[in-house]
C-alpha cells in the first residue's frame, strides 16, 4: 500500500519501505541462532511414539517423558470415542477425502459437522483446514468491506495477535489501513474508532502465551462505534463454556459485527478449524470468495468423523467433568508455582526467566527429569522475556502435576 493511499484515511503508516509489516532477514538473524541452540540440545525436531496415555518415548534412546506443552487441554486427542469416530468415517466414506474444491462438492460428513456444531454453539459454522486458512481468506475481505456494511475498514491488530492473524497484515494493507495496537490497549482502539468511521479489531480470545483480551471493554466500543471484532479463540475452545463454545462465545452472542475462529486441534481434540458466524449468507460468500477457504484441501474424512464424535461428547456430562479436572490441575499448579497469569481461567502458564539461553537451559534440565516444556524466546515473545511455556491438561494425574511443579521450582532456582 502506498503512502498516498494511506494518507487519504488520515493516518500515517507505522513504518515505510519494504518492511512495514515484517522483516524476515532481521527476524532470522535474531532468532535462528537460538533455535539452533535448542536443536543442539535436542529440544526440537523430536521423533516420538506414545508410551502411555500422557507419556511419549524417543525410540532410539528409550527416554520417556511427559509432554507438558500439548494443547489438547481435555485429552480428547486420544479419547477412544473420538478415535473410533475417525475409523467409522473412513469405513462409511470409503476414501480419505474427495480431493475437490469444497466450493463445488462437499462430503455429507462436512455438512453434518457444520450443522452439529452450529446447533451446539448457536452459530452458523464454516469448517476449514486450519485457522490460518480461514483467516487468510476472511481478513482481506473484512478489510475490503465485503463482510459488513459501509465499505473498507481500518484494521487494528493487537500487538500480541497470533502469527496466523498477523501474517495477513500485508494483504489487508492492500485493501485498507492496517495498524498495530499495544496489547489490550482499549484507549488506543477507541482513539482509532474516533478517527475512522469503520474499524475492525483483530486479536486472540485467550492468548497462546497466557491471558485474555478485554472482552467487555471491546463490546462497549462495538456498541458505541460499530467496532468489528475478529477473534481467534483457539486456546479456550472446549475448555471453557457450558458446551465448550470458548471464552468469547460463552460471554458474547454473535452479531453482524462479531466473528470468532477457533482451531479444532486443541481442546476439541481432532483437526481443522471453524469460523463462527451470525449469518448463513456469509458462509456461502466465504466459501466462494475467501481464497484458500474454498481450495481443494479441506479436513479429510477421518478428521470430520472424529469431529462429529467430539461434538457428540460435548453434549454429555463428560465435558463438564473434563473441564473440572482441567481447572483442578490449573489451580493446583498455581498454588505451587507463581506465574504472571496465575489465577485466570485458562491452562497456559509461562515461567519467565529473562534471556533465551536461560530458557533453553531450564528446558533441558526439565527434559532430563522427564518433562518436556517449550522454551519460548523471540520472536515468540519479546526479547529479554524468554521463559518456559507450560500447558496444563485434564488427563494429568494430580500427583504428576505436584511432582512437576516441584521440579519446576527446583530447577528454576538452580
Amino acid at each position: 500500500m502506498t503512502a498516498t493511499a494511506v494518507d487519504h484515511l488520515g493516518e500515517k503508516p507505522e513504518a515505510t519501505g519494504p518492511h512495514r509489516y515484517r522483516n524476515s532477514e532481521r527476524m532470522l538473524a535474531a532468532s535462528d541462532p537460538v533455535w539452533q541452540a535448542a536443536a543442539e540440545h535436542g529440544l526440537i525436531d523430536m521423533h516420538v511414539d506414545a508410551a502411555s496415555d500422557y507419556e511419549l518415548v524417543i525410540r532410539e534412546t528409550g527416554h520417556r517423558f511427559v509432554n507438558m506443552c500439548s494443547c489438547s487441554y481435555l485429552g480428547l486427542n486420544s479419547h477412544p470415542k473420538i478415535l473410533q469416530g475417525a475409523v467409522d468415517a473412513l469405513a462409511t466414506a470409503k476414501s480419505t477425502s474427495l480431493s475437490v474444491s469444497a466450493t463445488r462438492i462437499r462430503p455429507n460428513l462436512s455438512a453434518d459437522l457444520e450443522d452439529e456444531l452450529g446447533d451446539l454453539w448457536r452459530a452458523d459454522i464454516l469448517v476449514g483446514l486450519s485457522c490460518s486458512t480461514l483467516t487468510s481468506g476472511i481478513l482481506p475481505l473484512l478489510a475490503g468491506g465485503q463482510l459488513a456494511e459501509g465499505g473498507p475498514r481500518t484494521m487494528v491488530f493487537d500487538r500480541f495477535a497470533h502469527f496466523n492473524l498477523a501474517h495477513v497484515k500485508p494483504i489487508c494493507a492492500d485493501e485498507s489501513l492496517v495498524l498495530t495496537a499495544p496489547h489490550n490497549d482499549l484507549d488506543y482502539v477507541e482513539d482509532v474508532c474516533r478517527k475512522h468511521p469503520r474499524v475492525a479489531y483483530v486479536a486472540d480470545g485467550a492468548y497462546s502465551m497466557g491471558g485474555a483480551l478485554p472482552l467487555e471493554g471491546l463490546l462497549e466500543l462495538q456498541d458505541r462505534y460499530g467496532l468489528f471484532l475478529y477473534i481467534d479463540d483457539s486456546h479456550s475452545l472446549s475448555a471453557v463454556g457450558e458446551h465448550g463454545e470458548g471464552y468469547v462465545r460463552s460471554r458474547a452472542e454473535l452479531n453482524p459485527l462479531t466473528m470468532v475462529v477457533a482451531s479444532l486441534v486443541k481442546g476439541f481434540g481432532t483437526g481443522g478449524a471453524v469460523a463462527m458466524l451470525g449469518d448463513r449468507g456469509l458462509v456461502r460468500l466465504l466459501r466462494r470468495h475467501a481464497g484458500p477457504v474454498g481450495w481443494s484441501q479441506s479436513p479429510d474424512n477421518m478428521v470430520l468423523g472424529a469431529s462429529l464424535a467430539s461434538a457428540a461428547l460435548h453434549r454429555t456430562p463428560e465435558l463438564g467433568e473434563l473441564q473440572r479436572r482441567l481447572r483442578d490441575n490449573v489451580e493446583l499448579f498455581d498454588r505451587l508455582v507463581p506465574t504472571p497469569h496465575a489465577g485466570n481461567d485458562f491452562a497456559v502458564r509461562v515461567v519467565p526467566v529473562g534471556e533465551a539461553d536461560r530458557a533453553i537451559d531450564l528446558s533441558v534440565r526439565m527434559f532430563e527429569r522427564g518433562y518436556y516444556c517449550s522454551a519460548v524466546f523471540f520472536p515468540i515473545v519479546a526479547k529479554g522475556e524468554a521463559g518456559l511455556r507450560i500447558l496444563l491438561r485434564a488427563d494429568l494425574p494430580s500427583k504428576l502435576v505436584t511432582d512437576f511443579a516441584s521440579s519446576v521450582t527446583t530447577e528454576s532456582m538452580a
